[in-house]
C-alpha cells in the first residue's frame, strides 16, 4: 500500500510534527483575519467552530480577537500543544475526528472554519456534517501552497527538483504546475455543488517569508509527503538542501505562501 495515497495516513501524521508544528509553519496575515470578520460580520462574543486546530495557527489570532472559540482535532499530540498555546483563550479543544464529533448543546455556531485541515475532512460529509452547526456562515482557508513568481521567486525550489527526482518524489517543471499569486484553486464549485451554501465573498492572499537553513528543514518537516517518506530519502534530500542553502552567502531560501478566504452563507 502506498501510504502516500491513503488519506487516513495522511491526516494522522502531522502527530508526529506535533512539537515543532506551531514555530515552523508561517503564520496567516492579519489582513486575512479582518477581512474574514468583516466580509461574515463577526463580533466580538460570537461562538466559532473550527475543524482541525492543529496547534493553533488560526485559532490563536480569532481568540485574541475575542471570539469563543470550540476547536474539534483529530490529533491528541497537536491538541495538547495548541491547549498550552491557547492558554487564558476563550477556547475549548475537543479531541477527536469532525466526522463523528456531535455538539453537547443543541446552541448553534455563528461561523464554521477550518484552515489547511479542510482537505482532509471526507468530502463526502464535509459540508453535509457542517450545515447543521452554523447558524449564518461557513469559511474556510484552501491549504496553503507555494508558489512561484516567474522573474522573482526564489530559483532554489525548481533546482532542487533534480534531488526530488534522483529520490523518485519528483513533480512537473512545467510552468503551469507552479501555482502563481491569485492563481491558485478555487473551491466555488464543491462548496456551491454541495447544495448547502453559497459563496459571498472569495480573496486571496500571497506573502513570502525567508528560511534559514535548519528553518527550512523543520519546515519540511510539517508536510505528511516529507513526515512519511522513506528515511533514506529524507537523509539524501535534507543533506543536499542543506548543501545548496549553506553555498548561499545568506544561507537561507525565500519562500512564497499562498491562500484563499472563502466565506459561503448557509442557503437557509
Amino acid at each position: 500500500m502506498n501510504l502516500k495515497n491513503d488519506n487516513k495516513i495522511l491526516r494522522k501524521s502531522f502527530e508526529q510534527s506535533a512539537s515543532y508544528y506551531q514555530k515552523a509553519r508561517p503564520d496567516y496575515p492579519e489582513e486575512l483575519f479582518d477581512d474574514l470578520i468583516h466580509a461574515a460580520n463577526l463580533h466580538p462574543g460570537a461562538r466559532l467552530l473550527e475543524v482541525g486546530c492543529a496547534t493553533g495557527k488560526a485559532t490563536l489570532p480569532l481568540a485574541k480577537r475575542g471570539f469563543k472559540i470550540t476547536s474539534v482535532e483529530l490529533g491528541a499530540d497537536l491538541a495538547t500543544v495548541a491547549r498550552q498555546n491557547l492558554v487564558g483563550m476563550d477556547v475549548d479543544i475537543i479531541t477527536g475526528s469532525f466526522e463523528d464529533w456531535q455538539p453537547e448543546t443543541e446552541k448553534g455556531f455563528d461561523l464554521v472554519f477550518a484552515a489547511t485541515a479542510w482537505k482532509w475532512v471526507d468530502p463526502e460529509v464535509r459540508y453535509r456534517h457542517g450545515k447543521p452547526f452554523v447558524q449564518a456562515d461557513i469559511w474556510h482557508f484552501g491549504t496553503q501552497i507555494t508558489f512561484f513568481q516567474t522573474g522573482g521567486g526564489d530559483p532554489f525550489f525548481r533546482e532542487i527538483q533534480t534531488v526530488y527526482y534522483e529520490i523518485g518524489e519528483g513533480k512537473s517543471v512545467d510552468n503551469n504546475e507552479w501555482p502563481r499569486p491569485g492563481g491558485l484553486h478555487e473551491q466555488t464549485y464543491e462548496i456551491e455543488k454541495s447544495g448547502l451554501f453559497e459563496i459571498v465573498h472569495i480573496r486571496h492572499f500571497d506573502w513570502e517569508r525567508v528560511y534559514h537553513v535548519n528553518e527550512y528543514i523543520k519546515l519540511l518537516e510539517t508536510f505528511s509527503g516529507h513526515i512519511l517518506m522513506e528515511e533514506w530519502k529524507r537523509d539524501k534530500l535534507y543533506k543536499e538542501i542543506r548543501i545548496r542553502l549553506n553555498s548561499r552567502p545568506e544561507k537561507s531560501v525565500r519562500r512564497h505562501w499562498g491562500t484563499v478566504l472563502h466565506v459561503a452563507l448557509r442557503k437557509d
